[in-house]
């Protein structure tokens, strides 16, 4: 299975790992919430929209450095919150978003933002 047919069930396993996570005191850790989910995702639409206009296969420039000033603004959200960074590390989003180099794997990862957003709502209960 390829990562373009697994981000949907890979999504889930990042959702439950951190439904289910407790600190050193086996105490649960607070799940990042939907809606700091929904911001990360929001950017993400941004381009997503930029990417999927484009003729080209190979991400232009301008794409790249909105790509570079995502990075920044997903380690910013992360260092504001504790559940956003335990989200980000978890589901790899950094790393995932580093080797974005065509317009094939952009969409890829967009969607699995996307999967991680639903995951989210169907698996955990309201946010508080």
């Amino acid at each position: 299975m390829t990562e373009n047919e697994s981000y949907v069930d890979e999504a889930k396993v990042v959702i439950e790992k951190l439904k289910n996570a407790k600190n050193q005191y086996g105490k649960p850790i607070k799940i990042v919430s939907t809606s700091q989910i929904r911001n990360l995702l929001s950017m993400t639409a941004d381009i997503y929209n930029q990417v999927k206009l484009s003729s080209a296969d190979e991400l232009t420039k301008d794409i790249k450095d909105q790509l570079q000033y995502l990075r920044v603004r997903i380690v910013y959200d992360a260092g504001r919150e504790e559940s956003v960074k335990d989200f980000v590390k978890t589901g790899k989003i950094l790393e995932k978003l580093k080797v974005v180099k065509t317009k094939e794997d952009y969409i890829t990862f967009s969607r699995y933002m996307e999967a991680l957003v639903a995951w989210r709502k169907y698996l955990c209960e309201k946010d508080d």
